[in-house]
């Protein structure tokens, strides 16, 4: 039963450092029928501003679900630009592949708590977008952003290998790269109604392999940043059931940030199983203007 770095609990009251047992969830054969494990986990910050109300969007048609618009290969980084010098990771959630080698993805790594599956399918929208499809696209989008302002992009992965990597690799990647920034990009799976965005941060973790100590404020200045930028390019409000208005929320059971040692989190850019924020997901314009907020905010941190 694959454990889902980036599926959630169901809405209901915000809890305080209460985890609540896991719920199972059965997926609809259109989002690659199966069972997936949404945990329990912390709830964001206790203060901080909402992010300003963003202007509002308009949505045109669709693309064909499950067909990224932005693909090739990474263009070499400006030699000038503001960014020049800096290194982000880009952690495109799951693998378009994963499907097809759930026995792979099934397999337990170390996470410092714990141990976990390897991977996960990802969620998909009632149309049959899936959201591994969707995190390459905006991924590629966010690149070539990044790029344009002098920075060094490196993927975990850009379908250039047929399933993964696990979420120990994931971490690893960014480490090795010793980045300034680390994103992971994902899209919810949550129930219809539950709408918005929001940013997985690192919870303090010391266990085995896991010591997050030294990332916990610098990705908590990371996930702000991101949360005003892409509250404005996007026109699209914080999450209305994670969170509590501020669009953050912090986890220690994650293992692509348990076993971080760099600044890195996880943006779920809305959820898959809800109509209308599907439809947004599913556009190549907003999916642009997604890439543009998460460049601004990931060059207001790295500027700061």
């Amino acid at each position: 039963m694959p454990y889902d770095e980036n599926q959630h609990r169901p809405s209901g009251p915000r809890r305080s450092r209460r985890v609540p047992a896991a719920v199972a969830v059965l997926v609809p054969a259109a989002a690659l029928a199966g069972w997936l494990l949404w945990p329990g986990g912390d709830d964001g910050r206790s203060a901080g501003a909402k992010p300003s109300a963003p202007a509002p969007v308009t949505t045109g048609p669709a693309d064909k679900p499950g067909d990224p618009v932005a693909s090739g290969p990474s263009a070499p980084a400006s030699s000038g630009g503001p960014l020049a010098g800096r290194t982000v990771v880009v952690d495109p959630g799951h693998n378009p592949g994963n499907f097809r080698h759930t026995s792979e993805i099934n397999k337990l790594v170390d996470i410092g708590t714990n141990r976990k599956e390897c991977d996960t399918t990802g969620t998909a929208s009632n149309a049959g977008h899936r959201e591994a499809d969707f995190t390459l696209d905006v991924s590629r989008r966010l690149r070539t952003l990044l790029e344009k302002q002098g920075a060094r992009v490196e993927f975990t992965q850009d379908d250039d290998r047929p399933f993964g990597p696990c979420v120990d690799e994931r971490a690893r990647f960014g480490n090795n790269a010793d980045a300034d920034a680390v994103i992971s990009v994902h899209a919810d799976g949550s129930a219809v109604g539950n709408r918005g965005f929001h940013i997985i941060l690192p919870g303090l973790v010391k266990s085995g392999e896991a010591d997050t100590s030294r990332i916990v404020g610098p990705s908590r200045e990371l996930g702000e940043h991101l949360a005003d930028a892409f509250a404005s390019a996007t026109g699209t409000e914080p999450s209305n059931y994670i969170g509590g208005g501020t669009g953050l929320d912090v986890r220690d059971d994650l293992g692509g940030l348990n076993l971080s040692t760099v600044p890195k989190v996880f943006l779920e850019c809305g959820n898959m199983r809800d109509p209308k924020d599907a439809a947004l997901l599913a556009n190549a314009s907003w999916r642009q203007r997604a890439a543009q907020g998460m460049a601004d905010g990931i060059a207001g941190y790295l500027r700061r």
